[in-house]
């Protein structure tokens, strides 16, 4: 197991095949889903073939999300990190995304900020990245709050999948 970051509070690690109860927890539940196109997840097949999905990624990509774990219990709260996406997004392509998933009893704690900064840091210290982007649905306020104290830079707002979205860029240092 792979340990690609740690905040006073998290473990940011590889996810692993034996996380798919969290994932499920994770992605089944409507109330996570209501900015992400309201498409929860029905089975624990549909969360095990995300966690081989995001395990492809690290083979394709050499970064891909990962699972976070709170200290305090050692429990699988949900994931965040850095995605390589190849899929056009506001004219952007073959960039490198930061995002967060929580499972909703870990919402409220400062987790998807926390996480966010971690791997914002790991980019352009790792990663030596140039510029990493980031997204989210214009109504979800907490996660575009989120970005903003990782230091993502707002720059306009675009059309995705239907849904009006926030765009926002860091350049490195």
């Amino acid at each position: 197991m792979q340990i690609f970051a740690e905040t006073p509070r998290l473990i940011l690690r590889e996810l692993l095949p034996n996380d798919v109860a969290g994932m499920f927890e994770l992605d089944s539940d409507p109330e996570v889903h209501r900015y992400l196109g309201n498409k929860p997840i029905k089975t624990m097949q549909e969360a095990a073939d995300m966690i081989a999905y995001v395990r492809q990624q690290y083979a394709d990509y050499g970064i891909g999300r990962w699972a976070v774990i709170e200290k305090a219990t050692g429990d699988f709260t949900g994931w965040a990190g850095l995605k390589f996406t190849t899929e056009e997004r506001n004219g952007h392509s073959n960039y490198y995304d930061v995002g967060y998933r929580f499972i909703k009893r870990y919402w409220g704690k400062g987790y998807a900020t926390e996480a966010a900064i971690a791997s914002v840091q790991y980019g352009f210290e790792v990663l030596k990245l140039d510029e990493i982007f980031g997204m989210a649905d214009v109504e979800n306020i907490a996660s575009n709050k989120a970005l903003q104290k990782a230091g993502l830079k707002y720059v306009e707002d675009f059309d995705y999948a239907g849904i009006r979205h926030s765009w926002y860029c860091l350049l490195s240092l």
